[in-house]
């Protein structure tokens, strides 16, 4: 098992925006992303780190691999 590196709000909308994710809207300090054919929005807040389980939530819902977002 890999083991996830932190990143920034603003590194993550990044790395899922490179996965093909769109900024849908953003909420105060919170961008939500979308990405037809799923049923989740991202909620991604603009935080200078995120925490791990935040990421590994985020990860999970984009039906991504740690591995897959360390190497974005």
């Amino acid at each position: 098992m890999h083991r996830l590196r932190l990143c920034s709000g603003v590194e993550a909308v990044s790395k899922f925006k490179r996965m093909g994710w769109i900024e849908a809207r953003q909420k105060g300090s919170h961008v939500m992303m979308t990405k037809e054919g799923y049923e989740y929005t991202l909620s991604i807040p603009l935080h200078s780190e995120l925490g791990p389980g935040i990421l590994k939530k985020l990860i999970k819902q984009a039906n991504i691999s740690v591995e897959e977002f360390n190497n974005l």
